[in-house]
């Protein structure tokens, strides 16, 4: 297992990947899945053999608001159905932090409970902000979970110029789940999951 890395170069790394991915066309994109709460497109990723998701949805509320509830910290693990335990290893600044956490079994258990280690990384993004992570090969798997690692990945979150109390929440995501599984399960869970994520975050947010 790997020691734990340099925060600033990371994050500047994490920040400008994300930024990158921000740029992409909206023509190298396909649809994936579409809801009245998010639209989730796709791309194969360049990380890995599978995909590059995009998240996008408008999110009634304030940037500032929305990333709270995002980012690692109390918030998290009290909508977020999938997240089923949050640790915070390392805390190297305010905005920047090494954190475990555990994911529920999924689709009938097919997808079994999954460890990550991230570094979490949030900034300023435009008017709004980004918080982003990446997968750590760090510390011991706990039994009876496989772990998971996640590839650049991050969310956009800025104010509706027009309406500034919504924002405009955009994700990218590339989870490489790892074990033995079916690519069409994970692919199935991948853009149920992003959907969830804004239905979810919006019933918590009206609490």
């Amino acid at each position: 297992m790997d020691s734990l890395p340099n925060p600033a170069p990371l994050a500047s790394k994490l920040r400008n990947t994300l930024v990158r991915y921000h740029s992409i066309r909206d023509g190298e994109w396909r649809v994936a899945k579409k809801t009245k709460d998010a639209t989730v497109w796709r791309k194969p990723s360049e990380e890995f053999s599978g995909y590059l998701y995009k998240a996008q949805g408008v999110v009634e509320d304030v940037t500032n608001r929305i990333v709270e509830h995002i980012c690692p910290g109390p918030y998290r693990l009290d909508w977020d159905s999938l997240m089923t335990s949050m640790d915070i290893l390392e805390t190297f600044e305010e905005n920047c932090c090494v954190m475990r956490y555990t994911t529920a079994g999924q689709l009938w258990n097919i997808i079994a409970p999954r460890e990550f280690v991230d570094f979490s990384y949030t900034t300023s993004y435009e008017d709004g902000l980004l918080t982003c992570g990446i997968s750590l090969d760090y510390g011991e798997v706990r039994p009876n979970f496989v772990r998971g690692f996640n590839h650049p990945c991050g969310w956009f979150c800025v104010p509706l110029k027009d309406s500034p109390g919504h924002s405009l929440l955009t994700g990218y995501i590339q989870t490489e789940l790892r074990g033995m599984l079916p690519q069409s399960a994970v692919d199935t869970a991948m853009s149920s999951t992003l959907v969830n994520f804004y239905s979810d975050l919006k019933k918590a947010l009206k609490t």
